[in-house]
């Protein structure tokens, strides 16, 4: 068991790391969230390729969290398409301004971008194209991943741009370069992945604080309870029509 308790405790390290150093970050990213439900708006989420786009799923249609959360799930950069298609795909400048305009995004909106590394072309013209539009974007990303990471290196966006550089509001989500953890005597490359777990977890504390927020204000919003528990079905069935008017995969 020893491979797996050291996997176990650098991952715990890393996620008390995002509790102590990310805590203002997070409350504000929260506040901002707070506002965009408090207005009525919906919380649009994008995560920006590969893996990252678990991000975006993690907090959709999520028992225990909030409805007002439009999932930019793009089938182009998922890896339900082919893995080294989405790769290409989330390297192609350009990309990204289209899937903005399908799933609605526009001014005074608030888009948090989801990817650890934070520095291929979706990501980056995702936030470029948030604050041309006049959003609030939020970043989940790893700023030593965009410091570490060479400025020719391939998966750069062209423009050399880091996410961490680009948001209104950062979460520093603390992965390491590589994202793997584990080094393994006879084994080439460390194992033992990173980022689904930090990134869930930024984006969690950023939900329940928004919901806490709200709740201070006095407003009990829309939340998701699991269709799969008694009585699920029916008190979601209370807000669907109108999220099912404005959420692309409900």
């Amino acid at each position: 068991m020893h491979t797996a308790d050291e996997y176990f405790d650098k991952v715990l390290n890393l996620m008390q790391r995002i509790r102590a150093e990310e805590r203002d970050s997070i409350g504000r990213a929260a506040s901002k969230v707070a506002d965009t439900i408090a207005d009525g708006r919906l919380l649009h989420v994008f995560g920006t390729g590969g893996h990252s786009a678990m991000g975006a799923e993690e907090i959709f249609f999520r028992a225990g969290g909030l409805m007002a959360v439009n999932a930019i799930l793009d089938e182009g950069v998922m890896l339900q398409g082919g893995a080294f298609r989405s790769m290409n795909i989330e390297r192609t400048p350009g990309y990204a301004r289209a899937v903005l305009d399908w799933y609605g995004v526009n001014e005074g909106d608030v888009l948090l971008i989801v990817n650890a590394y934070g520095i291929n072309a979706v990501t980056i013209d995702s936030a470029l194209e948030g604050r041309r539009r006049g959003c609030t974007t939020i970043a989940v990303t790893s700023r030593e991943l965009q410091a570490e990471l060479p400025a020719d290196h391939p998966s750069r966006h062209p423009e050399g741009h880091n996410l961490a550089d680009l948001a209104d509001i950062v979460v520093d989500c603390k992965v390491p370069m590589g994202d793997a953890l584990v080094e393994i005597p006879g084994v080439t490359q460390r194992v033992g992945a990173s980022s689904t777990y930090l990134n869930a977890l930024a984006l969690n504390l950023i939900t329940l604080g928004a919901i806490s927020r709200l709740a201070d204000r006095g407003i009990d919003p829309p939340i998701w309870q699991s269709a799969n528990s008694p009585g699920g079905d029916e008190a979601n069935q209370a807000n669907i029509a109108d999220f099912r008017q404005r959420i692309k995969k409900l």
